[in-house]
């Protein structure tokens, strides 16, 4: 089975090939020539995965998938939220969002917050969605050299060191985006 990982981005098709079994290969964008930025407008995580399964299927006619991921804090009212990759501005810069996030939670006694992934996934011409979820807290300042995006400051709950000090396989087994692409193998050993 092929199917496109509707993603840019090479930590996340890292963390997903890690956890789909060798009969499924993995395609990324720039195996079907696919250079342009995909479409996030619809101003929620469900909704953007959606909209990005949505235009390579059109636009390419692949089976695919495509996910997002959002950070979601209590004491931010949900901040970043949709806005994660970008919260300190267009830059996509995961230091800037951050210190920016840290920043705003300095006279924040609730430090808990979850991870959200959601899948979107186009199938045979059938559309099926997955969502994981990671609650834990933000830490007061980074903690590990290993991962991407938030992972220094994100400990998951029952976790005493930050995603960014945790392997890969750890990761995997605990994270949000583990917890979806599961539900997604699930699904496709079931066909």
């Amino acid at each position: 089975m092929q199917l496109v990982f509707a993603t840019n981005n090479p930590n996340k098709i890292k963390e997903v090939q890690a956890l789909v079994p060798s009969h499924i290969k993995l395609l990324s964008l720039g195996d079907i020539k696919c250079t342009e930025e995909l479409p996030e407008t619809t101003g929620t995580i469900e909704g953007n995965a959606k909209q990005k399964a949505d235009y390579i299927k059109t636009h390419y006619g692949y089976d695919c998938f495509a996910d997002d991921t959002g950070l979601e804090v209590d004491a931010l009212d949900g901040e970043p939220g949709v806005d994660t990759a970008f919260y300190a501005g267009p830059q996509r810069n995961a230091d800037a969002n951050m210190a920016k996030l840290l920043k705003n939670l300095e006279d924040k006694d609730n430090r808990n917050a979850h991870f959200k992934t959601v899948i979107a996934l186009h199938l045979n011409d059938e559309y099926h969605e997955f969502t994981g979820i990671c609650k834990g807290s933000i830490t007061t300042e980074k903690q590990g050299k290993d991962g991407f995006g938030y992972d220094p400051v994100f400990k998951a709950k029952g976790y005493d060191r930050t995603f960014a000090e945790i392997t890969l396989e750890e990761k995997n087994k605990i994270g949000h985006r583990g917890k979806a692409v599961q539900q997604l193998i699930e699904l496709l050993d079931k066909l």
